[in-house]
């Protein structure tokens, strides 16, 4: 393996599902030394679920890999549920799990939505964290939102042409809305295909240049349905954060360490929330790959994210 890149395929050495409250049940998973440094990997989305390629950014003989898919996501039950859905149960999910697996205080790894949730769990609990390897990184704000919804018209015209089509003229002038009353629709004609749509747009936007693997990822019935139907809701919520936001409460992890990682071309979550969160956060370190976009599996940041994690392998 050249150094630097993707550690090899490796399979769980032990998954579970662990009851939550208001009927959830998430799935998790163990990889790697069972007895070797907590790691805490945390997808995008919200609702975009966990892969087994997401084991492959630590070194399985150093790092003890904990891998879960949140709430109505992956693998996790109900799929695509609602219920009881947010931020603030999302950490108290990190929380049941780190208490049932025995963790003292873990890595966090997260990148996407999954930086936003890596930044909430650690904001609340500080006490349980090492450090923060974070990529790029969405702070949950109207603005970031709204840039999804409607900014990346201006880069991706095509790609929100076909987003937009998905609903009638009159749906267009609150495309928010209409997207999540389809998507919670009881006929799964009506709401797969939304998901299909809204899914294969933000898989269009995430990589450099075109990538058809990404975007039917993307388009996966299962993969879709979790991701369109909590991302439109959790959006629709201002990301169930408190109104001053995630920048607000950056005292409370001022002591952490942290990598940022960044894709310049980053569409999805464009550089500039980087930049403000590292501004913010002193204790980090920025690093803006120059020829990259938001996926995780992108050359260059893949390789920044595997450099990152390695620099915090003897961290206290």
């Amino acid at each position: 393996m050249p150094r630097g890149d993707l550690f090899p395929e490796i399979g769980p050495f032990e998954t579970g599902y662990l009851p939550l409250t208001d009927g959830h049940v998430m799935y998790w998973e163990q990889a790697g030394n069972p007895r070797g440094r907590p790691v805490l990997f945390l997808h995008g989305g919200p609702g975009a679920g966990a892969g087994a390629v997401h084991r492959r950014f630590f070194d399985p003989a150093h790092w003890r890999i904990v891998i879960f898919d949140q709430r109505g996501a992956g693998r996790s039950r109900p799929l695509g549920s609602l219920e009881a859905n947010t931020t603030p149960r999302l950490v108290e999910d990190i929380e049941r799990l780190r208490s049932y697996l025995d963790i003292e205080r873990w890595l966090l790894f997260g990148g996407s939505w999954g930086s936003t949730l890596a930044l909430a769990y650690a904001q609340a609990r500080p006490d349980r964290v090492v450090a923060l390897v974070l990529r790029g990184v969405f702070l949950g704000r109207r603005s970031e939102v709204e840039w999804f919804l409607h900014g990346l018209r201006a880069v991706f015209p095509d790609a929100h042409a076909s987003f937009t089509g998905h609903l009638t003229p009159e749906e267009r002038l609150d495309v928010l809305g209409s997207y999540l009353r389809r998507l919670t629709d009881a006929d799964p004609v009506v709401h797969m295909a939304a998901a299909r749509a809204w899914s294969v747009y933000e898989g269009s936007c995430s990589t450099l240049l075109p990538s058809p693997d990404t975007v039917n990822s993307f388009a996966q019935d299962r993969s879709a349905l979790g991701l369109a139907r909590i991302e439109a809701f959790y959006f629709a919520h201002d990301l169930f954060l408190p109104p001053e936001g995630l920048l607000g409460h950056m005292s409370r992890i001022a002591h952490l360490p942290g990598e940022i990682v960044q894709g310049r071309y980053d569409m999805v979550c464009p550089a500039l929330t980087a930049f403000e969160l590292a501004m913010n956060w002193p204790a980090a370190r920025l690093t803006v790959v120059p020829d990259a976009g938001h996926s995780a599996l992108e050359p260059g940041v893949r390789r920044a994210l595997v450099a990152a994690v390695e620099r915090f392998r003897n961290s206290k």
